[in-house]
């Protein structure tokens, strides 16, 4: 491999054979203010053709959650066939945990994660385990405010659930951490963690559960592509699921690729480890 190429549109990758799209949301549909119209718009017309799109995604909600947020931002609901979020796969641990006592870490955004479950919020320090799913003002903070809090969580070797492995994530032009980023500075001080979502295999897993039903058949991953605009997330989560990916510049690492046409290969692996079975700017048809 001398280059890695960059195509037009998503109907280059799928005229082969391709049934099913795995498509990240945030940063490929939507930046969190408005929606991607051409990208929404590319879905749809792999959905027409007879393919099924699965909508994976980090956000820290429940399905439906998620679903209401598309269609404010102006993602119609023709885009795609199902939701998988991290949020879903959360509330299956607090669920198979009746009774325990849960710190919550987290904007009051995302407060419809507990929706129906059996969850005894509790004070830090009473907590039996933490569940993250965001910084409680992403807007000013970073990791590093709770710095001196994830070191007493350590001392009590309390288990955290990270329900957003995401680092960051685009708001409009800006970047803004996530609960990744915690998750991430615990595990570096000695704590436990447990990560659901992208990269992580369980949601992709799920997703092909829902795409096998969508199609009424199980799918070969030699006839999936996944869509994302992270290399942490969405490329590392393609590859060890080993399934093909079309990476997406214009989301978190857009300065990376600033007027870049081809990439050699030493650029290649230093941006990507496993390099995606293609790149595109924007998401469109």
């Amino acid at each position: 491999m001398t280059t890695l190429r960059f195509v037009e549109s998503l109907r280059e990758l799928v005229s082969g054979g391709v049934e099913v799209v795995l498509s990240d949301i945030w940063g490929v549909v939507h930046n969190g203010i408005e929606a991607f119209p051409d990208a929404c718009e590319a879905l749809h017309r792999f959905r027409r053709q007879g393919g099924a799109v699965i909508l994976i995604t980090n956000a820290p909600r429940p399905a439906d959650s998620v679903q209401r947020q598309l269609r404010k931002l102006g993602v119609a609901d023709e885009a795609y066939d199902a939701i998988v979020s991290s949020g879903d796969l959360t509330r299956l641990y607090v669920a198979d945990h009746p009774g325990r006592k849960v710190f919550w870490l987290g904007p009051e955004r995302d407060g419809s994660i507990y929706r129906g479950l059996d969850a005894v919020l509790s004070p830090f320090d009473d907590a039996s385990y933490i569940v993250c799913t965001g910084l409680f003002d992403d807007e000013t903070e970073t990791a590093e405010d709770y710095r001196e809090m994830m070191l007493k969580a350590r001392e009590r070797k309390l288990k955290l659930i990270c329900a957003n492995p995401d680092i960051v994530v685009e708001r409009g032009d800006r970047l803004v951490y996530c609960a990744g980023a915690i998750a991430e500075l615990y595990r570096e001080l000695g704590g436990e963690v447990i990560f659901y979502g992208k990269p992580h295999r369980p949601i992709y897993e799920r997703a092909m559960e829902l795409a096998a039903t969508r199609l009424g058949h199980a799918v070969a991953l030699s006839r999936v592509l996944a869509i994302g605009d992270s290399v942490r997330t969405d490329l590392a989560g393609a590859h060890g699921f080993g399934i093909d990916c079309l990476f997406v510049t214009r989301g978190i690492h857009a300065e990376e690729f600033a007027g870049v046409d081809q990439l050699d290969p030493a650029s290649v692996k230093e941006l990507f480890g496993h390099p995606p079975r293609a790149l595109i700017r924007e998401l469109k048809w």
